[in-house]
């Protein structure tokens, strides 16, 4: 515990010492942590689809700051921290979770299905197609598809032996693992206009792909829709995102993005959209109820004067 009230950041911890199980999340909650049971076994994973897999039952998600301790004697919950505002990751229910989990009490299918509805309020177009680019951007085009009344098809086919291209660590690896992971289906797209709708758009290298892909299957016009703001700053909370200088939207407008990218149009959903869709709540800017620093530069816990000045550049802490 107190190795642990001299670390600074985000983690969820699960542990094996003198024969107990410990499970720990950081005090600002950003990353998740589920307890569950099977039988007379305690369990804990990141997801609650973990749970399912191995036939056991969530019981709860651990509190931001909350220790449990599960030893021969049963379980034991601590608090061992100074309370701080939850900032749960927001990014969870766009990309990182897998869509059959729930996280925080929200179904993350739904959640991404809701922002594709909440997208096409906000960046309706006339179009022949809503075509998801798989399989994250799968759920919100179903949504953005459900709520425009525009059809949805499969144009673009995905290659699941090919891992996450946008944490690669090169572009070369990238611009590759984008070439193998994706396929275009012309029998669903030739001649059609078309709506992709991707989750996000961290430094266009995908998006630039996929756009020259549709084009060259036949499609007449492309239109991507993104179910997340623009990714304008970087992640220090656990994830390989680069720094501000690599991000595109850091760099250009979204019309400057569409032109890069070659689509004919480009929009992004935006924060308050993002947390209408997902938290039926508006954003309160003193008070943020997820951390959102991807998107808004507001960081919840303080960065090293390094990052800060390094990485950040237009950002904050909060």
């Amino acid at each position: 515990i107190d190795a642990l009230k001299q670390i600074e950041g985000a983690y969820s911890l699960v542990c094996v010492a003198n024969d107990m199980l410990i499970g720990v999340r950081d005090p600002y909650g950003v990353r998740p942590l589920i307890l569950g049971q099977r039988d007379d076994t305690w369990l804990l994973a990141s997801e609650s689809c973990a749970l399912d897999i191995v036939g056991a039952t969530p019981v709860r998600e651990l509190a931001p700051g909350e220790m449990v301790i599960i030893d021969k004697n049963g379980l034991q919950s601590l608090s061992p921290f100074s309370p701080m505002p939850s900032r749960f990751c927001i990014f969870e229910y766009i990309y990182f979770s897998r869509p059959d989990s729930v996280v925080e009490g929200r179904g993350v299918y739904h959640a991404r299905k809701s922002i594709g509805g909440e997208l096409s309020r906000e960046s309706g177009i006339d179009a022949d197609l809503v075509i998801p680019v798989p399989d994250s951007g799968v759920p919100a085009a179903l949504g953005y598809a459900e709520t425009s009344g525009i059809p949805f098809d499969l144009g673009i086919i995905r290659n699941h032996y090919v891992g996450r291209t946008f944490i690669q660590p090169n572009q070369k690896d990238r611009t590759d693992s984008v070439k193998l992971k994706h396929n275009a289906n012309p029998a669903a797209v030739s001649g059609k206009r078309i709506i992709l709708v991707d989750d996000s758009i961290v430094r266009g290298t995908t998006s630039r792909k996929i756009v020259s892909m549709m084009r060259n299957a036949g499609a007449a016009e492309v239109h991507m829709r993104i179910a997340s703001p623009p990714t304008t700053h970087p992640c220090f909370y656990g994830v390989d995102t680069p720094s501000r200088d690599h991000l595109i939207a850091a760099q250009m407008s979204v019309d400057e993005i569409a032109a890069e990218i070659g689509a004919d149009s480009l929009s992004f959903i935006s924060v308050d959209g993002l947390y209408r869709a997902i938290a039926d709540a508006k954003r309160q800017p003193d008070a943020p109820q997820f951390c959102d620093a991807c998107f808004t530069g507001e960081y919840p816990i303080q960065l090293a004067a390094g990052l800060s000045a390094n990485k950040v550049s237009h950002g904050s802490s909060r």
